[in-house]
């Protein structure tokens, strides 16, 4: 994968992933997103993952992910993970990157994940709702807030978060602007902070 990114100019961000608790699957380690950023650094930097539900030790493995392997920012999927951005047992994990000077990637909307299944996987939408990361943006202004993915069905709720708070962002990944809510596409271009990026991709 690394190849292809560098003959296409384009440069990754990789992603742990731990959502170990609300589903009982193993993590993508913060070792091994380190590993690959440390073999292919002109094309990959790397975000870490921590499991909110597991508390004194996510905030102690985000600082070693940070501080001893590298890591630039943190990705919080609610829906897998099985919390709500503004429950407080993700609260110390946002003083933590926020004392990291870390952005925090939030994804937000719906999923592909537990589509179809049934009960979706017992996966739960409302988590990712946008609004759930307004106090988590009033509680810790100084911390960067990324809200990964044009978030429908809640877009209206996604801009009026971002058009706020300033230190909320909007990732466009993952999403085609035409299918879009037009007052999503026009206040999108009218003050609101985003991110232009693409997703998903998998390292092989």
């Amino acid at each position: 994968m690394a190849a292809v990114f560098r003959s296409a100019d384009v440069f990754g961000v990789l992603l742990a992933w731990d959502a170990e608790t609300a589903t009982g699957l193993p993590p993508v380690t913060n070792d091994f997103v380190a590993a690959c950023v440390r073999e292919h650094p002109d094309v990959f930097c790397g975000f870490a993952s921590v499991d909110p539900h597991k508390g004194d030790a996510a905030v102690a493995e985000l600082e070693r992910a940070v501080r001893f392997l590298g890591l630039r920012g943190l990705k919080l999927h609610p829906t897998a993970q099985g919390f709500r951005p503004c429950d407080e047992i993700a609260y110390p994990i946002y003083e933590a990157a926020q004392a990291l000077g870390i952005p925090v990637t939030v994804h937000t909307g719906t999923t592909g994940l537990g589509a179809g299944m049934p009960g979706g996987g017992r996966m739960k939408l409302e988590a990712s709702r946008p609004i759930h990361l307004d106090a988590v943006a009033a509680d810790f202004p100084d911390l960067q807030v990324v809200m990964a993915h044009p978030a429908w069905p809640w877009q209206d709720e996604q801009i009026a978060v971002a058009l706020h708070k300033p230190n909320v962002w909007i990732d466009l990944s993952g999403w085609s602007p035409a299918d879009s809510r037009p007052s999503w596409s026009e206040r999108s271009r009218g003050g609101c902070r985003t991110v232009c990026s693409s997703a998903p991709t998998t390292p092989s």
